[in-house]
């Protein structure tokens, strides 16, 4: 009688194991699912960062000066037209996505200056609709480095209309 009962507890134990294996495994993929939601969060906080940043830059130029875009983001850190530090934003912001600061930038027809800044990251997003409005032209892109932050650039649903990309030839203008 004895010998029945040990087996029945090594079975309970293995269910009990097993059972408990899959809530762990369910459990770190919930938990890398909200990750990813809150880095995506993160990439259209910081791209409406640099988004204004850029539009600061513009609406600062000097009186009597032209108005022009930075030509780097660190212009932004420090405006390079003013004697005394200017700041558009307080820092380089890391890419959520890929935790780095290599941005693609978006540049002005003659290549000399940024309009905005992009991620590089070729991940499909999990968010796919139901953006704030002023980043509504996000709605059904297949890839982060669709998320395109541009100042001065009319967007629509179809997306932003801006020329071939100097910093990412042979990508798809988003």
């Amino acid at each position: 009688m004895r010998h029945r009962q040990r087996g029945f507890n090594y079975l309970g134990l293995l269910f009990i194991v097993a059972v408990i294996s899959l809530v762990a495994a369910a459990s770190v993929q919930v938990g890398a699912i909200m990750q990813r939601r809150a880095a995506e969060e993160q990439l259209i906080f910081v791209g409406l960062q640099y988004k204004q940043a850029i539009r600061s830059y513009f609406e600062a130029s000097p009186p009597g000066a032209v108005t022009m875009a930075p030509r780097r983001l660190e212009d932004l850190l420090k405006d390079p037209r003013y004697p005394y530090p200017k700041r558009h934003l307080r820092k380089l912001y890391e890419d959520p996505m890929t935790g780095k600061t290599d941005w693609a930038l978006i540049r002005t027809l003659d290549g000399q200056g940024i309009l905005g800044v992009r991620s590089r990251s070729h991940e499909t997003p999990i968010r796919i609709d139901n953006f704030p409005d002023e980043v509504f032209h996000f709605k059904d892109k297949k890839r982060y480095a669709d998320w395109v932050f541009v100042y001065g650039v009319v967007c629509s649903d179809r997306g932003c209309e801006i020329g071939p990309q100097q910093d990412d030839p042979g990508s798809p203008t988003p």
